[in-house]
């Protein structure tokens, strides 16, 4: 009589924030191939109307960050990553900024579930791009939110954007996803993994990079997990750390959001 194969159950997501410091140096060539939004410009608008200190959650390379800044705005960045800050430290020395001096954006190592920011310091923050979504637990979400709701002024506005698509993604192994030329002659191959836990509302990315430079290859691996939450339930989360929703937004030109929206762009006030 066979043994009947004892069932596998979904392991433990890791930390959200694993994996973003092996992605650093790969980041920036994925999304100028991937991301195709135009979201820098959106946010440029909403932030400069924030009349004050703007801080953007997950700042990353400065992909939103140094725009903003760029913009006229009074931006700070904040990134759990060391290595994501390094490369936007980086690049915020290689643009022209207007008025450096006062404008430049800083960028701070920290967690954003315990923002190390004085109550009340900021008019604005934003949290571009699914960065809310590497909160792969309840209670990570819950700790940003009221770590946001401390650092942010009465009034002050919380701009979310999610990305939707996210929990629809098939499952696949191995699939060559990108690859093509970066700088300093290297040739970057991207074999990407995919896999759902739908109980958990978690999908990972298991990303290998293949890095060719003369005749040498070297392998980097790592996973980025993510964690979606619809419109609505986001919305009830953001109402309990003392959140008013505004707007919600369908698309970075300001339409309505609907449920077939390629984008969910939450802005909220903080009562």
């Amino acid at each position: 009589m066979s043994k009947r194969a004892p069932s596998r159950e979904p392991r433990a997501p890791r930390e959200g924030w694993h994996g973003w410091d092996e992605y650093a140096p790969f980041y920036d060539w994925e999304n100028a191939r991937t991301l195709g939004r135009r979201d820098v410009a959106f946010w440029q608008r909403i932030a400069a109307e924030a009349g004050g200190e703007v801080l953007e959650l997950g700042c990353g390379t400065g992909r939103i960050t140094i725009p903003l800044a760029k913009h006229d705005i009074d931006v700070v960045g904040v990134d759990r990553s060391g290595p994501m800050l390094e490369r936007a430290a980086r690049r915020a020395r290689q643009v022209r900024i207007p008025d450096p001096q006062s404008l430049i954006p800083a960028f701070v190592r920290a967690d954003i579930r315990a923002l190390p920011f004085k109550r009340g310091r900021f008019d604005m923050v934003l949290a571009p791009y699914g960065i809310l979504q590497s909160l792969v637990r309840e209670r990570d979400l819950a700790d940003t939110l009221a770590s946001v709701a401390r650092v942010i002024k009465r009034g002050g506005t919380f701009g979310i954007d999610l990305v939707p698509d996210v929990p629809n993604w098939r499952e696949y192994r191995n699939k060559v996803q990108l690859r093509g030329a970066a700088a300093g002659g290297r040739k970057l191959t991207l074999i990407e993994s995919v896999r759902q836990d739908r109980r958990r509302r978690l999908t990972t990315f298991t990303q290998r990079y293949l890095e060719r430079r003369g005749g040498r290859t070297a392998t980097h691996a790592f996973e980025l997990t993510f964690r979606t939450l619809t419109v609505r339930q986001m919305s009830a989360r953001l109402e309990r750390a003392g959140f008013s929703v505004e707007n919600v937004l369908g698309d970075y030109r300001g339409r309505p959001w609907d449920s077939r929206a390629d984008v969910w762009i939450i802005l909220a006030k903080k009562g």
